[in-house]
């Protein structure tokens, strides 16, 4: 793994935290405007509507755990595979549950920001 793929499995843990956080200004630094965000019930967000459920109160993260996360490194884009253990409040209603995922970031005018996201939940 060289530069590329060191530098966004610590970017990719700087949204996960982010996201418990609750740090809007650094997600939307991060994420790309044309986010494809699958989670892992099928939903589908884009960068406005997960901010947006985010800011809202819908959607509260309040744990986002990254593990075995590999890097593949292709020039311009960094494919992320690996596990997180997540904690999130939908609706009001608290779910903890382990994903395995698929995270793309790409490097856009010297700023590397997420592209997509596809998380699959582990077995109990």
């Amino acid at each position: 793994m060289n530069a590329n793929g060191d530098k966004i499995i610590a970017l990719d843990k700087e949204r996960m935290q982010a996201m418990a956080d609750k740090d809007i200004a650094k997600l939307n630094n991060l994420i790309c405007k044309d986010l494809i965000y699958t989670h892992s019930s099928a939903r589908l967000d884009t960068k406005q509507s997960l901010i947006g459920a985010m800011e809202s109160g819908a959607t509260v993260y309040t744990s986002v755990v990254p593990s075995d996360v590999v890097a593949q490194d292709l020039g311009d884009v960094v494919v992320l595979t690996g596990a997180a253990q997540i904690s999130v409040s939908a609706n009001g209603t608290p779910n903890s549950f382990g994903v395995r995922f698929t995270d793309v970031y790409q490097n856009q005018n010297g700023a590397w920001r997420m592209v997509a996201w596809q998380s699959t939940k582990l077995p109990v």
